[in-house]
């Protein structure tokens, strides 16, 4: 009989090259802070910030940014309003690096996480990692309702693929970036969750989870997603289970 070969090791890839996609929409009080905290990091190789038709004030800020021409950073701007899912997918179509990461544009989630987002694809252990917010991590209490339309669509969405996750909808989505180049994305807004978790989990790729904090903002302080988002995202996820 044969000798069994070694299980082959994980290959380690400390050097990976990290994008971080800012989708913006009217948040002339946070953008500007919220590129200084991902700045501070330092590990950031490019950092694409898309504005999606602000009318706040933003783009001013953004195109003040711009001229001070920071060599890693670069700005995008929508005509109009498109949505995140537009945004994102504008991000991706221009960013470069080997790992991407998502950031809101406000303070909702902390940059100083990144490093934890990265450890599991630096380490060969996987290709897409999301940040949960109910694994344990500090965080601000949210909404009770917000939190039933979460742990709701996360449940259906262990339910349709197979998966286990605790927390589809979040922000923090790290993943290789050929996961994002090798995918049709026809989300305008925030169904652009669903149906980017549901096409990762279709392809066979399980999803790796980490604990970060959370500092969810209330709606008079900007909070965008409103309680018709849960059925259009529920009606993606049914709807990606059984379209390609």
């Amino acid at each position: 009989m044969a000798p069994r070969k070694p299980k082959q090791l994980p290959r380690i890839r400390p050097d990976l090259t990290l994008s971080v996609i800012i989708p913006c929409y009217n948040e002339v009080d946070t953008i500007e802070e919220i590129l200084r905290r991902v700045l501070a990091v330092g590990i950031a190789k490019e950092i694409i910030i898309v504005d999606d038709g602000s009318t706040d004030g933003s783009r001013d800020v953004l195109q003040r940014i711009e001229a001070e021409g920071l060599p890693n950073v670069r700005i995008v701007y929508h005509e109009r309003n498109q949505g995140k899912g537009a945004a994102l997918v504008t991000g991706f179509s221009r960013a470069s690096s080997d790992v991407f990461v998502i950031q809101d544009a406000d303070f909702e989630y902390d940059p100083r996480e990144y490093p934890i987002l990265m450890k599991p694809i630096q380490e060969g252990i996987a290709k897409v990692v999301y940040g949960s917010r109910f694994l344990g991590g500090p965080r601000k209490a949210m909404n009770f309702w917000n939190m039933v339309a979460n742990k709701g669509l996360t449940l259906a969405t262990n339910m349709l693929y197979n998966a286990i996750l605790s927390d589809m909808e979040t922000c923090y989505k790290c993943f290789e970036s050929d996961v994002a180049r090798g995918m049709v994305i026809r989300a305008r807004g925030f169904e652009f969750e669903p149906e980017f978790t549901a096409k990762v989990l279709k392809q066979g790729i399980r999803i790796y989870e980490v604990p970060i904090s959370y500092n969810g903002r209330e709606w008079d302080e900007g909070k965008k997603i409103k309680w018709t988002d849960a059925p259009k995202a529920l009606w993606t996820l049914v709807k990606y289970r059984f379209v390609d």
